[in-house]
């Protein structure tokens, strides 16, 4: 199975507002996620992932029209469940709706949806999206009561946190292990549902290789150590470096 790559370009974002917030539209603001969605796509990605956040803390709602307009990866947005931020996904039409927990406190998403606890308050939005021909993604823990309540809620798609795997580092092996076992269950799980598997956050160059182990992973969604290793190679060689690695997934999972 072919393991795919979905860039998220919000860090571009994220840079490009810590001088312009404030001046969206100088002819000055660099760089432009637009620019960096064409680059990844050069480099080889199979999609291109935005967040747009309640406080607009990177991408704006300009910028994701831009990147779908320009860039002919299907288009993935995240988002948190609001009635704004449903609105804006009617309005977009993106390929795929990922749903993720957000609170203004956190530097970036920690931690999965709760799909149990959060059941009914989800149930319209994802329906609202799948009418209208959006597929629709819960990013959640690797917790088998998360990928069946996924399974229940009618979701296309989970994709798996992997941040306490990515997290677990140095001294950490045990937890490592234990982490890894919880991706597998549940991507196993998912599978069995008929769940398209897909993994994110944390994942970098260095522990890629090691959720090789966890199956039926679909695709991963990668932002922060490609644009990281974008300040040394350029993004279009940072995205190609990471499509090279993953080709070693291995076949039957």
């Amino acid at each position: 199975m072919s393991l795919l790559l979905g860039v998220n370009v919000d860090h571009v974002a994220t840079l490009r507002q810590a001088r312009y917030a404030l001046m969206p539209d100088s002819p000055n603001a660099e760089p432009c996620p637009v620019e960096a969605a064409l680059a990844s796509q050069r480099g080889g990605a199979d999609s291109i992932t935005v967040h747009v956040r309640a406080d607009r803390r990177h991408m704006q709602e300009a910028d994701v029209f831009k990147i779908k307009e320009a860039c002919s990866l299907p288009l993935n947005l995240e988002m948190g469940n609001t009635d704004e931020m449903l609105s804006l996904a009617l309005k977009l039409s993106p390929t795929f709706v990922c749903l993720v927990p957000e609170t203004r406190e956190e530097v970036t998403t920690e931690g999965g949806l709760d799909a149990v606890a959060n059941f009914e308050a989800l149930k319209p939005t994802i329906a609202a999206l799948q009418s209208s021909g959006i597929k629709v993604s819960l990013f959640i823990d690797p917790d088998i009561a998360q990928v069946e309540a996924s399974k229940e809620l009618g979701a296309d798609m989970i994709e798996l946190h992997t941040g306490c795997f990515a997290n677990a580092v140095g001294d950490s092996a045990h937890l490592k292990a234990s982490e890894l076992k919880r991706l597998e269950k549940s991507a196993r799980r998912g599978f069995e549902l008929n769940l398209q598997v897909n993994a994110g956050h944390g994942i970098n160059f260095e522990n890629l290789t090691e959720l090789f182990q966890v199956p039926h992973l679909k695709e991963l969604n990668i932002g922060h150590s490609i644009i990281a290793k974008s300040m040394s190679v350029g993004l279009e060689s940072s995205v190609r470096m990471m499509v090279e690695a993953m080709r070693d997934y291995p076949e039957n999972s």
